[in-house]
């Protein structure tokens, strides 16, 4: 039974490339502890062949000529992990964590799925350093004999079954150990004084005398030298978040440069869950700011909330009406939305997440994409809504209330038009209209029912006699003035008396001999102090 092995050498380094990959080619040191004692807790190979090696301090390491100084990140840390959990999931259900840098996987009945082991390790090596980590992989019969092949060789390795112990003979000690600070001092000085460098010469060894000198521990660490262990795997079920973290070296105050860092974290987590074949329909960005009094920002369009409140995290939401995977379409919304609502303060941390969702199910067509395209459609209405208002963009809920014109303004979701609702609302609909007597007015031979409705409704001053509107006069519209030949109604309606936001008014259909005819119009009077408006006209 095969099992894949993937490690990320210098795994605090490489955490800290994902987000500044344009230090992989210069040296880097990774500093732990309480300034000014701080020590170097990892480097890249680069600044140890500058003569950098783990344990010294900050004071000895700043001599050298172009080494990059970063802090020790562990959240940034916790996301590369998940990244790399993200990486061997989305090959085997059957993943274990053997440690922070390295994931073990099944690879049983993969081959008809992704061809032969050295091809499924490549694979795994090219997913890994698309999610921005450099990692070795192995590829061996046993768990132990692949982790200590990832950890030996670097690159893409294959241990044959059979000769397990002839290729990992060549691998040091040291290597049985993991992390060489972690190594026991007691066993790999008793292996200096025998003489035993590299694994071969521990396997080779007799059992009987290696198990009188060294019990049991030394059986065991033969038994991996030889690469003969056999064990079952602990999966691990880890929940799916999908977060990000970038802890700045200085405070950012301009929106260009952290529009570039959110491009990579944005390409980041797009990559983590397209590698679980997953989307998002909502993202939470987490602004941690220099100063502690800022404004909090839950929520986009009508669900925004503000408050003052002192706190260092300022809080965007950004809520998608389908779900999408496209770093670009969720890196400009970001900007629209930061533009916006500035954070008002300098930037110190960055943190962005996702919530996963199963990606859209949508059958293309043979030439061109549907249309319009939800990512351009997006994408045009949050520039609308910057331009008008968040509030004046969406798509219209009829409430459940009386009041003429009562409607509610949502997000636009093309979820919401969804056949069985269209026909719910229709039919709703159609019981108002059967059930409210609605007024019409006599025309010719016929009925006229369609009134264009004026948005806003236009005020008018009204002259009236013996309890009718006898005259109309608009200072902003000259054809809405004139004598009225003939008025129907009053309609009196009323509602929601029990609230602050009450409504009562008389409705009149009239007839105005204008400028440029006869004309129809709708006027209203209210009954609560507004005065009298014309709602609109008859076509």
């Amino acid at each position: 039974m095969p099992f894949a092995c993937i490690f990320v050498p210098d795994f605090p380094v490489e955490a800290l490339l994902r987000a500044e990959p344009e230090l992989r080619a210069r040296s880097l040191a990774v500093l732990e502890g309480k300034v000014p004692l701080q020590k170097v807790f990892a480097a890249n190979e680069n600044a140890r062949r500058a003569g950098v090696s783990p344990g010294m301090t900050k004071l000895q390491i700043e001599a050298c000529a172009g080494l990059a100084l970063r802090v020790r990140s562990l959240p940034q840390e916790a996301a590369a992990h998940a990244a790399l959990l993200d990486c061997a999931q989305s090959f085997s259900p059957r993943v274990e964590a053997a440690g922070c840098d390295t994931i073990v996987l099944d690879l049983a009945g993969l081959q008809p799925l992704f061809g032969p082991l050295p091809e499924i390790a490549r694979a795994l090596a090219r997913r890994a350093s698309g999610l921005g980590l450099e990692a070795s992989v192995a590829v061996a019969g046993n768990p132990d004999t692949a982790v200590l092949a990832a950890r030996g060789f670097s690159g893409v390795t294959v241990i044959h079954e059979g000769k397990e112990a002839e290729q990992l003979g060549s691998l040091p000690v040291e290597v049985l150990f993991g992390n060489p600070a972690q190594a026991s001092a007691q066993l790999l000085e008793t292996f200096s004084r025998w003489g035993i460098r590299k694994l071969r010469d521990l396997a080779a060894l007799p059992d009987v005398a290696l198990s009188e000198r060294l019990g049991q521990a030394g059986i065991d660490l033969q038994k991996l030298a030889r690469g003969t262990t056999s064990r079952t795997l602990v999966p691990i079920e880890p929940p799916l978040i999908f977060e990000e973290v970038i802890e700045l070296e200085y405070p950012l105050v301009l929106l260009e440069p952290l529009a570039f860092l959110l491009r990579q974290l944005l390409e980041q987590l797009c990559a983590r869950l397209e590698a679980r074949a997953l989307a998002t329909q909502e993202l939470r960005l987490g602004l941690e700011l220099e100063n502690g009094w800022q404004t909090e920002e839950v929520g986009t369009g009508n669900s925004a909330h503000t408050g003052r409140a002192q706190a260092r995290l300022f809080q965007r939401t950004l809520r998608l009406p389908v779900p999408l995977l496209d770093s670009r379409t969720f890196l400009k919304l970001l900007q629209l939305d930061l533009k916006a609502h500035p954070p008002g303060a300098p930037i110190v941390k960055i943190h962005l997440a996702a919530e996963s969702v199963r990606p859209r199910a949508a059958q293309n067509g043979l030439f061109l994409p549907p249309s319009p395209e939800p990512e351009k459609l997006e994408l045009t209405l949050a520039r609308i809504a910057g331009i008008v208002g968040e509030d004046k963009v969406g798509s219209l809920e009829l409430l459940d209330t009386h009041r003429p014109g009562g409607f509610l303004m949502q997000r636009f979701a093309p979820g919401l038009f969804s056949p069985q609702r269209h026909r719910a609302t229709e039919k709703t609909n159609n019981k108002r209209s059967a059930d409210a007597s609605a007024p019409l007015c006599l025309c010719g031979d016929g009925l006229v029912t369609a009134l264009r409705i004026f948005r806003p409704p236009v005020d008018v001053v009204v002259t009236m006699q013996e309890g009718k509107p006898a005259s109309i006069n608009c200072p902003k519209r000259k054809e809405i003035q004139g004598t009225i030949l003939w008025a129907a109604g009053p309609w009196r309606s009323s509602g929601d008396w029990w609230e602050q936001e009450g409504w009562a008014r008389d409705e009149w259909d009239i007839a105005v001999q204008g400028e440029i005819g006869i004309a129809l119009y709708r006027l209203v009077r209210d009954l609560l102090g507004a005065g009298w408006f014309v709602e609109g006209t008859y076509d």
